[in-house]
């Protein structure tokens, strides 16, 4: 083991004189940068809220770790579709512009902040990040990061936090999933919905119900019992499998599929809200089609959850981790998941890898809902040229076209659920 701790040391100091000393060359340095200088790295910058022509890679300086953080030289990033939410400024107390998005990371430890125990230079990890993630380089508290198993890749590292931990919490956590139990889940074709599907795997006799785009069904008609169109009357289809409905529906979609699983409930059954896609339509965000979706989710009445026996719950893994403080029950859903991928009952489902000069392309896949798995950005690809031309910053500045569409409708910013 020190062996091969030493071997990961040598290759992340290679890796920092490459990325660094290409940098000063540039310049006309001596071909690394001095004592003093300010490091720099790429990241993807969004200037602000809007279509995606408000994202760019750009030059910013390289972050160092404060007490008990991580500075992590990252190989690969996570997309996810709050990122894409983030990107319209359709959240809760979106953050100020410019930022750089990204929740979750893998790479190589490359500085220990003060009191930092229990990793190494060199060590192989995933990572939580309050946004920041989408860089060559983060820094990130230690309770957040996590060692990577010796056989998992770096691009399936990025594709295991956000995907599986929401997964495994909703299932285990909330609604107490056991054998023998039946689960509705949508989008799943996603990096959520084959998550559920690998841990609803894992107990014995447990029925999913899975609602996808048609053109995905024949790449993930083995990972669930009962497929559905997502344009389908799902309903129905499930009543006839199940007459009774199902015990736990998953859903990322709100507006009117809100009512669709609260009546798909059997008594005592769970329905977990933990996301509102269907209230992304366009490029830029839309007020008309929030107040659309918000008025077709069913109006929930705590009497007649009484009276049929029902539970309703939300889940968002990005407050829990960054607002509410539980890192520590987080900690532990990874020890249990880490061991489910060394035994090999489950393993991230990887859709597509991008260049950072390419997240424009990324997150149209993900807006038109085109992936199976997940959808990665990494750091170390070459984009190729058609898409590069059109995702780098077009000056020194940093100044581009503005996007006009929808600005009317981005003067005002309604409440959103992550």
């Amino acid at each position: 083991m020190a062996k091969e701790g030493a071997q990961r040391a040598e290759e992340t100091e290679q890796m920092i004189e490459k990325d660094g000393g290409g940098e000063a060359a540039e310049g006309g340095a001596a071909g690394s940068l001095r004592a003093g200088d300010t490091k720099e790295m790429r990241a993807v910058l969004l200037s602000a809220f809007g279509g995606l022509n408000k994202l760019r890679v750009s030059k910013k300086a390289m972050p160092e770790p404060q007490e008990g953080e991580l500075k992590i030289r990252v190989k690969a990033c996570g997309l996810n579709f709050i990122d894409l939410m983030v990107r319209q400024g359709n959240i809760d107390n979106p953050p100020k512009t410019p930022l750089v998005p990204g929740f979750e990371c893998s790479g190589i430890v490359e500085a220990l902040g003060d009191s930092v125990k229990g990793y190494e230079i060199g060590d192989r990890v995933m990572a939580f990040v309050n946004y920041n993630a989408w860089a060559e380089v983060v820094c990130t508290p230690v309770e957040f990061v996590y060692k990577i198993p010796d056989d998992m890749s770096f691009s399936e590292a990025a594709a295991f936090p956000m995907n599986f931990v929401t997964a495994y919490m909703m299932l285990f956590e909330v609604a107490n999933l056991r054998e023998g139990m039946s689960v509705l889940v949508h989008s799943a074709g996603g990096g959520v919905g084959q998550a559920v599907a690998q841990l609803c795997s894992t107990i014995p006799n447990v029925t999913v119900f899975g609602t996808a785009s048609s053109f995905k069904h024949e790449a993930i008609k083995n990972s669930v019992t009962h497929l559905f169109d997502r344009n389908a009357d799902y309903v129905q289809e499930v009543k006839r499998i199940s007459s009774d409905g199902v015990d736990i529906v998953l859903d990322c979609l709100c507006g009117e599929n809100t009512g669709k699983g609260l009546s798909l409930l059997k008594p005592l059954g769970t329905y977990i809200l933990y996301g509102s896609s269907n209230m992304v339509t366009g490029e830029t965000k839309s007020f008309f089609s929030f107040a659309k979706s918000w008025w077709q989710v069913e109006k929930v009445n705590p009497i007649k959850l009484y009276e049929e026996n029902k539970v309703i719950a939300g889940f968002s893994l990005l407050n829990l981790l960054f607002k509410q403080n539980r890192g520590g029950l987080i900690k532990s859903v990874m020890d249990k998941l880490l061991n489910l991928y060394n035994s090999k009952k489950i393993k991230p489902v990887v859709d597509s890898l991008w260049a950072l000069e390419e997240v424009k392309e990324a997150m149209q896949r993900i807006h038109d809902r085109g992936n199976i798995g997940k959808l990665i950005l990494d750091v170390e690809k070459a984009p190729t040229p058609l898409m590069a031309n059109d995702s780098t910053e077009t000056s020194e500045a940093g100044e581009e076209e503005e996007d006009h569409e929808g600005d009317n409708e981005n003067k005002e910013r309604m409440p959103f659920i992550q």
